[in-house]
């Protein structure tokens, strides 16, 4: 039995519907194993089944056990209506926040007599939960990204740029065996550590400076995220005012995860100590985000996400300090939710290292 599936039914049940496409990549690898990239699942409450193209036959039938594999004759969509025809399915659900205009418009033409209905993150809401199969990737993920790190601190020095920092870091994280970074890597130093996405640049590194390093390496679909913020040289007395003052936050925020806790609740944790000391104007982003088959998933500690923490969810704590024009700070751990409180997974030390 495939719970993530049973999971799905329930949620047809509940809202009457005879079935549900599936359109969104990750979910449908979610649901089925499949890691191909033109598919439709079509789950009903009795069976599953997946449409994809030649290229993909035979990888679909290895990975997607217990799917019944459909080939168009040309388009996925097509094969979608004739095989929603052949079942005679009444009441269709399809995920709104992927699915196209142009393809809905398709389906509402050529299933003039199926009632097409609007479900809104159906999916990603059961992904919210981990199973033990998925941590255990997110477990390798964050253990190839602290070996990066590791490693990258071998490389930085005077002169070198931040861009062949990332590149360095993505040769790693691959040949370690995740299969891509999980995002564009981030390499600020100086007066771009303010910028709080600074993908690198040609900028080389000076003395003096902090370095804000975020990235992370994915493994079987599942994403890491970490962020550790250094310094090239002797750090002066406001570069450990700030660092400091982050990493306690980020410390408070931690104390505060466990089942039962509201999400906002969390935010509020490191943002409150941030604001009392004067910068919570320079903490302009939430406190962190789910990470899984996507880098951004839900729920996130933002000060507005009223979701309860369960055991099994995994995200990231990462709060920070930007100031323009000198410099920023950001420390970034990923955690799991469990029974009575959080592992954290990242493992990489988080004293303000000076190279």
């Amino acid at each position: 039995m495939n719970i993530r599936i049973e999971k799905v039914r329930e949620i047809l049940k509940k809202n009457g519907l005879d079935g549900l496409i599936v359109t969104k990549q990750q979910n449908w690898q979610y649901l089925s194993g499949f890691t191909g990239t033109n598919a439709a699942l079509i789950i009903t409450t009795g069976d599953q089944y997946l449409v994809t193209d030649f290229r993909y036959l035979e990888q679909a039938a290895e990975q997607a056990g217990g799917f019944h594999i459909i080939k168009p004759f040309a388009l996925v969509e097509d094969a979608v209506v004739d095989q929603v025809k052949k079942l005679g399915l009444g009441r269709l659900g399809f995920e709104d926040d992927n699915l196209t205009y142009h393809l809905y418009s398709t389906y509402k033409e050529k299933l003039p007599g199926v009632e097409l209905v609007p479900l809104h993150e159906t999916v990603e809401n059961v992904r919210r939960v981990k199973d033990q199969g998925e941590i255990a990737s997110l477990r390798k993920a964050a253990g190839i990204t602290d070996e990066a790190f590791d490693y990258i601190l071998e490389i930085i020095g005077p002169g070198v740029r931040e861009v062949d920092i990332a590149l360095e870091i993505e040769y790693f994280i691959k040949k370690k065996g995740a299969q891509k970074s999980a995002f564009d890597i981030i390499v600020a130093s100086g007066p771009r550590a303010a910028l709080p996405h600074g993908v690198a640049t040609d900028k080389k590194i000076q003395a003096g400076e902090f370095i804000v390093l975020d990235f992370g390496a994915v493994v079987d679909g599942y994403h890491a995220d970490m962020t550790r913020t250094i310094i090239l040289g002797r750090p002066s007395q406001q570069h450990c005012r700030i660092y400091d003052l982050v990493l306690r936050a980020q410390e408070r925020a931690l104390e505060a995860i466990k089942p039962g806790v509201k999400c906002s609740a969390v935010d509020l944790a490191a943002r409150d100590l941030i604001s009392v000391e004067g910068y919570g104007a320079n903490f302009g982003h939430g406190l962190g985000h789910s990470v899984g088959l996507e880098i951004h998933e839900k729920p996130g500690f933002t000060p507005k996400d009223e979701t309860i923490l369960q055991p099994g969810m995994v995200l990231t704590v990462e709060p920070g300090i930007y100031l323009s024009g000198w410099g920023g700070v950001r420390i970034e751990d990923l955690v799991l939710v469990t029974g009575d409180g959080i592992e954290i997974l990242s493992k990489s030390p988080k004293n303000l290292i000076e190279l």
